[in-house]
């Protein structure tokens, strides 16, 4: 059995040049980094950046043999970077291979049995492939934990009341939510963090996870809330720091499942968690570490 993160790859137009990117994708190099045996899952474009994307997942050991390719462009996003190294993207999306998404092709979890799903972003909400996932989600919650990431992005769907309604669908159907403050603050002006976590947890969330940059992360269960600090490093930018984050709680389901994630074992996940994201920050774009650096730095 292996991983699966299904959702965009795509390339991110930085100013130093355009590079591979897209939260799903730099979510399944980071756990190929970590000598995961993962399933990536999109459409991919036979185009230049396609090749390009095609070529850098590989390099890393990501398995392709479940996207599908498309004579469609690659999806570009435009990334401008802050004082501080923080992104915000510009898409061009419609017409894309990116999110051309098919029931007709999308791998059947009952024959293949993934270990595990991670799918977020923006195919979660660019209809019409977001209907087409949840659904084929729906069957693949039958056979393994899903690990939501809503990797919001008020660029593309300005619209707070339609971007809530997507995500809490997808809430509904996830057995852990990894979210940023920043996602929360956007989606729900009116409440805290707290009081989001421990809704979703009451409505069967099993774990909600949620970045805070520098600050760290908070993670939310039945059994209470576990805190880590931020590690400090010097930030280069921190494209990809998030999809880092995501890797390590699929780790922590593979070595603990979903209900495993509890106490002193959710604490020291989200510890490495704040560990891989530092390194990650610690270069220019979606670079995050591999086993051997994490266990240095540990």
């Amino acid at each position: 059995m292996s991983i699966w993160v299904c959702g965009e790859v795509l390339i991110d137009i930085l100013p130093t040049g355009p590079v591979v990117g897209g939260g799903p994708a730099n979510t399944a190099k980071a756990l190929a980094r970590l000598g995961y045996d993962v399933d990536f899952i999109d459409g991919i474009s036979t185009d230049a950046f396609g090749v390009s994307a095609r070529k850098e997942l590989s390099m890393d050991n990501v398995g392709l043999g479940l996207c599908n390719s498309s004579e469609k462009p690659t999806c570009t996003a435009m990334v401008t970077l802050d004082s501080h190294g923080g992104a915000s993207y510009e898409f061009l999306i419609d017409g894309t291979a990116t999110f051309d998404f098919d029931k007709a092709w999308l791998p059947d979890p009952e024959r293949l049995k993934p270990s595990v799903l991670h799918i977020g972003t923006l195919v979660t909400v660019i209809e019409p492939s977001a209907s087409v996932l949840y659904d084929w989600a729906v069957q693949v919650g039958e056979f393994a934990p899903i690990v939501f990431d809503p990797n919001i992005r008020p660029s593309v769907m300005g619209d707070r009341e339609k971007y809530c309604q997507a995500a809490e669908k997808w809430v509904g159907i996830a057995s852990i939510v990894k979210v940023s403050d920043e996602d929360i603050a956007w989606l729900y002006p009116d409440e805290s963090l707290d009081e989001v976590a421990r809704r979703w947890i009451s409505g069967g969330v099993n774990c909600v996870v949620i970045t805070r940059g520098a600050q760290g992360l908070i993670g939310y269960t039945d059994h209470g809330v576990e805190e880590v600090d931020g590690i400090t490093t010097e930030v280069v930018d921190t494209v990809g720091a998030g999809d880092t984050v995501g890797a390590i709680i699929v780790e922590g389901v593979i070595k603990h499942s979903v209900a495993g994630l509890v106490g002193h074992t959710l604490n020291a996940v989200l510890h490495r968690a704040a560990v891989a994201a530092a390194i990650t920050c610690s270069r220019a774009g979606a670079q995050p570490p591999r086993m051997h650096e994490l266990v240095m730095e540990s």
